[in-house]
């Protein structure tokens, strides 16, 4: 009986069903937990692993304006708003829906102009709620070499959810000083109502956006992700056999990109090969990981591009043997360092306390020999990551941030450290921080405790003084 109230109150059971009487199975994933009597254990797995999807479930039940759907779809979808003009568009939503007349060119920009002040008022609002925000902030440069900076913000909102709000793209003409960058985002701030809730701004490692912290007064980190972007980069770029393979591979990618022969004729040979018909990747210069994905099409579809560079009128020439065993080496490597660039790319989860652990784990998997690599220059790129990583980790291990947060980590606490120094001195800093906490509250307390009292005692002297 008892369970069965329990039932009936906790809006949890819609979501669970009672096996035995010590035992609970998810409806949304089978997973078995045990069951003592209380809902903890069902809240905690629903908290961590279906958010998300109640949240998209009861949005998409949720009855929707089809100009409303419209105007989203524009807007996501990046379309023009010439959409609605046109034939085909106007008989889709005549079969749809008969008696729907879709707005105007003109109606959808008032429209719209509308839909981003709402959209707008409604984020700063959830932002203003926050009680601290951090920020992270890139430059970009557009196809035309015009320059912006970007500016999101990101806080965890009254359901524990993790949120990103984009303050700003705002077109940058002026020189990248560390004066002008600092003006522009406490610009934003302000328009945001947030200046004083930011605790950290997030950036890359240039010197000028670490400058930019300090204008503007605030605790400042380089992202993780730049930095492993980086340590990857400078291993490949040491590298020469693995440099020169990288030429001759984007060489080939290029060929294939740019001439519509070569590209059809590799797609009549991986059919003859009962393959799928893939495009091969280009490398990008910013991102280290667009050289392991070219790698990897290129290792994968090797036997469909060789048969189609044969027959082909180029003076490119294929790679061999002696190459592709190379590769096979360097997608083992780098494998792992793909996944991790991923996992810290996150938006939707912290990945804070998550950092030290993965560079770790990363390191101690070139160490261990846990990647077995059969080439000298597989070797050699092993050789330049162990190095830089140990570097990179050194110091990542003493900002107070990454630190104490990994330490905070139920999962890592001290083990999630490279170094048991470091470890030790993340416990001491936080047992210091922990201690002028309480010094703090305990001095408050008793300041307005003490002024309780003599506010309360007033009165009584002054009639004491008149009796007197």
């Amino acid at each position: 009986m008892e369970s069965a109230k329990k039932r009936k109150f906790s809006p949890i059971w819609e979501s669970f069903d009672l096996i035995t009487p010590n035992k609970v199975k998810c409806r949304l994933c089978s997973r078995e937990l045990g069951y003592s009597g209380n809902t903890s254990a069902m809240l905690r797995h629903h908290r961590a692993l279906h958010k998300d999807k109640a949240s998209d479930n009861a949005s998409s039940s949720e009855t929707c304006d089809p100009t409303e759907a419209l105007i989203s779809m524009i807007v996501e979808d990046c379309l023009p708003f010439s959409i609605v003009d046109g034939s085909g568009f106007q008989k889709f939503v005549k079969a749809l829906n008969p008696s729907y007349v879709a707005p105007t060119r003109q109606a959808l920009k008032e429209m719209l102009v509308k839909k981003y002040n709402d959209s707008k008022e409604k984020a700063k609002a959830a932002v203003m709620k926050a009680s601290s925000v951090s920020i992270t902030s890139d430059m970009w440069t557009s196809i035309n070499t015009d320059s912006f900076l970007a500016v999101t913000c990101h806080f965890v909102d009254e359901n524990t959810t993790l949120q990103s709000v984009v303050l700003g793209v705002t077109h940058f003409p002026q020189a990248h000083t560390a004066l002008n960058l600092a003006n522009v985002k406490k610009n934003l701030l302000v328009q945001w109502g947030i200046s004083d809730k930011v605790t950290c701004l997030v950036t890359d490692g240039a010197a000028n956006m670490g400058a930019c912290a300090k204008e503007m007064g605030v605790r400042h980190a380089i992202c993780v992700a730049h930095s492993l972007n980086l340590i990857v980069k400078k291993s490949l770029n040491a590298n020469e056999e693995l440099s020169e393979i990288r030429d001759k591979s984007r060489k080939i990618v290029g060929h294939f990109k740019s001439s519509t022969t070569a590209k059809e004729r590799l797609s009549q040979v991986q059919v003859q090969m009962g393959r799928p018909v893939l495009k091969l990747i280009q490398e990008v210069e910013t991102r280290w990981n667009s050289t392991f994905l070219m790698f990897q099409r290129l290792f994968d579809e090797r036997e469909p591009v060789g048969a189609a560079l044969a027959g082909l009128k180029t003076d490119i020439s294929p790679l061999c043997s002696q190459h592709f065993n190379i590769i096979a080496d360097s997608l083992k490597i780098l494998a792992p360092f793909n996944e991790a660039t991923i996992e810290l790319s996150e938006e939707k989860r912290v990945s804070g306390s998550k950092v030290i652990p993965m560079l770790t784990m990363l390191h101690h998997a070139l160490e261990d020999g846990e990647i077995n690599v059969c080439t000298p220059e597989g070797m050699a790129l092993v050789g330049c990551l162990k190095k830089q990583l140990k570097e990179k980790l050194f110091i990542l291990q003493s900002q107070s941030v990454l630190s104490l947060s990994t330490i905070l980590d139920p999962r890592f606490k001290k083990l999630g450290f490279f170094s048991p120094h470091k470890a030790s001195e993340a416990e001491r800093r936080l047992t210091t921080e922990c201690a002028s906490a309480i010094r703090r509250a305990s001095t408050s307390t008793a300041a307005s405790a003490a002024a309780s009292t003599s506010a309360s005692s007033l009165p009584a002297e002054e009639a004491n003084c008149g009796i007197a």
